[in-house]
């Protein structure tokens, strides 16, 4: 026969959790913690390099997603192919800042906490166009040095080059970038019309690490690479 209960009272308090709370910690609780946090600091603790500047993700253009798109042309070359004609990566896979000065392994994981792959993507011109009004749609998209681009603020294409040339309709472009966007995803639909997909086997946080720990010390600037006309 089932059991029937019936409440009598709930009583409920507020607890706030603040960094008071950090004045007298629960001994039996750090007891079972610490092996998880040795092992997590293990990971995040070792020194990569160095950062000029700190840089913060942001559109139409940001430090760190300048920083980020030049890598991933940098690493396109790492399966044996040739050099991606330029890099694109989505502002919101950039999900924290690099630090001024000492660059660690944990920094590049929150910034890159995700499972994202380097791709480089064969594109016609006619298509790449299309690319570039999703990015002006969106008022713009970590872009690497090759590209500049200027747009309305109504998302509308007014000029744009790749190497300091017009683009070639009929020519293909290699893009460097995030299979995540490959598919299309985050509005960039365009891409999607990819005549080839060359898979590099690299996460985009190992090729961030790499270029940290090649370069030593890294830099970013603003450089115009994509301008909101009023």
């Amino acid at each position: 026969m089932a059991q029937r209960y019936r409440v009598k009272y709930v009583s409920a308090q507020r607890l706030e959790v603040t960094r008071a709370l950090d004045a007298v910690p629960d001994s039996v609780a750090l007891m079972v913690v610490k092996p998880y946090k040795d092992g997590v600091d293990k990971e995040v603790s070792p020194v990569l390099g160095m950062s000029r500047v700190a840089m913060s993700a942001g559109k139409p253009e940001s430090l760190l997603g300048n920083w980020v798109a030049d890598v991933l042309v940098e690493g396109s070359t790492c399966a044996g192919g040739p050099k991606a004609d330029f890099g694109l990566a989505n502002v919101g896979s950039l999900r924290s800042r690099m630090p001024e000065g000492i660059v660690r392994r944990g920094d590049i994981l929150q910034i890159s906490p995700f499972e994202n792959n380097l791709v480089v993507l064969e594109m016609k011109g006619k298509d790449v166009l299309e690319l570039m009004r999703n990015i002006a749609a969106v008022k713009g998209e970590a872009v690497s040095r090759e590209m500049r681009m200027e747009m309305d603020a109504e998302g509308n294409v007014l000029q744009v080059r790749i190497g300091g040339k017009a683009i070639d309709k009929k020519r293909t472009y290699l893009i460097a970038t995030l299979d995540y966007l490959a598919e299309g995803n985050d509005r960039l639909y365009a891409l999607k019309k990819h005549k080839r997909r060359h898979e590099t086997g690299m996460s985009v946080r190992e090729i961030m690490m790499e270029s940290v720990v090649k370069n030593r010390v890294i830099d970013s600037r603003i450089e115009g690479r994509i301008v909101m006309k009023k």
